[in-house]
């Protein structure tokens, strides 16, 4: 995470820029988004804030069809995953949310296409957008490569138009893939 502060003149409150490099499917980056938020909120009154979203896949590789979470995390952990979900259970409960490791996880190029699409239409909406998602994914057993969810979510923070983005898969793959961490796009 990067932060930039801009000066303005002495009467408006300063901006501060940050700009967050993130997986959709990653918990941690979910937990630090959840922590940014009481940062920005207990500070709103001194300072603007100016939050960009940028895309870091964890698992590029991943399948589009998905693969059930236990198994991926039994797989990428072994011996260690129940200890690892032991612990973001706890972690989410801090944050009185309840971390749940049913559903499917897989390959997250659309949910970043679509979070490039959301930050067209206003860094507001693309930070609602990160919350929805996450939302779904780490709680409510939602699928990050399922296109009906990505375009619910969207709908939920009033972006529009995403449907028709997401039809295409050219859209926003080039913006995603100069971005992203990996030339795999």
């Amino acid at each position: 995470m990067s932060v930039s502060e801009s000066v303005g003149n002495n009467t408006e409150k300063k901006l501060i820029k940050i700009d967050v490099s993130s997986d959709t499917v990653c918990p941690w980056c979910f937990v630090g988004k959840r922590n940014l938020d009481k940062a920005i909120a207990a500070s709103k009154d001194q300072y603007d804030f100016e939050v960009r979203w940028h895309p870091f896949q964890l698992n590029p590789s991943a399948p589009k069809e998905g693969i059930e979470k236990k198994e991926f995390y039994r797989k990428k952990f072994g011996s260690q995953s129940e200890r690892i979900e032991a612990r973001m259970s706890e972690v989410f409960r801090g944050h009185g949310l309840e971390y749940n490791l049913s559903g499917l996880t897989g390959n997250t190029l659309d949910s970043h296409r679509l979070m490039y699409f959301a930050g067209q239409q206003g860094l507001d909406k693309q930070h609602k957008l990160m919350e929805e998602l996450s939302l779904g994914y780490f709680t409510r057993e939602k699928y990050i490569g399922d296109k009906k969810f990505l375009v619910e979510s969207a709908k939920e923070v009033g972006i529009e138009g995403a449907e028709e983005f997401l039809a295409d898969p050219n859209n926003g793959l080039k913006e995603q893939c100069g971005q992203s961490n990996e030339a795999s796009c």
